[in-house]
C-alpha cells in the first residue's frame, strides 16, 4: 500500500453504530486488512434474571495492541481522554479478547471495565489506543467511540480513527487537524479500501 504523499496522520470521520450481537470489523488503515473487532454484546434471559452488557475487542493478528490494564486477571482496555500519547510509553495489551466494559446480572452482579456506564450516563468521546503492524514495522492509532453498558443491554458508536504513517511514532487521541493530518472521506470507499462491517 502506498501512503499518502507528505501525511503523517491519516484520520477518517466516520458515525457507525455498532450491530448488537455481531462482529464488527476495524481497517485502520484502509489496505483491506482488518485490524481489529468490536463485538456489542446484549443478553436477557426469557425470565430475565440473567443479563450481560458488554462491548469487547479483538485483536486480529498476534502483534497488535490495544492500550489497558489486566485487573482481576481480566484484561481491560483503557477509556483514554482526547489529548493522550499513544505510543511505546503505554502499556498495551495482547490478548486475543479485551473488554472494554461489562455488566451482568440485574438486580445483583456489577459493572466493570473503564468504559462500563453503571448508573453514571454513557461513556462519550473516549478513545482506545492502539498498535498494529503495516509491513512488519509498528505503527499507532486511535479509535474513538461512545458507548452505553448496563446490565441487559449495550451499544457503541464508533465516531472517528486515525493512524500515523511514520513507523514507531507516538500519536495524540483526538489529533485530527494540523499540517501533520490527511482527512479520508467518511468510510471512503476508494482505492485504500474501507472500514469493513462483517467482512473477515
Amino acid at each position: 500500500m502506498v501512503q499518502p504523499a507528505q501525511a503523517k496522520i491519516v484520520y477518517t470521520p466516520t458515525h457507525k453504530n455498532l450491530p448488537i450481537n455481531k462482529y464488527f470489523y476495524l481497517d485502520l488503515n484502509h489496505d483491506s486488512v482488518n485490524d481489529f473487532k468490536f463485538y456489542v454484546l446484549a443478553y436477557c434471559t426469557a425470565a430475565g434474571e440473567n443479563c450481560d452488557g458488554a462491548v469487547n475487542l479483538y485483536r486480529l493478528r498476534s502483534v497488535n495492541g490495544a492500550v489497558g490494564q489486566i485487573r482481576s486477571n481480566i484484561p481491560f482496555n483503557s477509556a483514554l481522554v482526547a489529548g493522550a500519547p499513544v505510543g511505546n510509553t503505554q502499556q498495551f495489551l495482547n490478548q486475543a479478547k479485551e473488554v472494554m466494559g461489562w455488566c451482568f446480572g440485574r438486580y445483583s452482579g456489577g459493572c466493570y471495565g473503564p468504559w462500563a456506564t453503571s448508573r453514571s450516563g454513557p461513556v462519550d468521546h473516549r478513545y482506545l489506543g492502539l498498535k498494529f503492524k503495516i509491513n512488519g514495522k509498528t505503527h499507532y492509532g486511535w479509535a474513538r467511540l461512545n458507548v452505553w453498558v448496563r446490565w441487559d443491554t449495550a451499544s457503541a458508536t464508533l465516531t472517528g480513527y486515525a493512524y500515523e504513517t511514520i513507523p514507531g511514532k507516538a500519536i495524540v487521541t483526538g489529533k485530527t487537524k494540523g499540517p501533520d493530518v490527511i482527512t479520508l472521506p467518511p468510510d471512503n470507499p476508494g482505492s485504500l479500501g474501507h472500514l469493513a462491517q462483517g467482512r473477515k
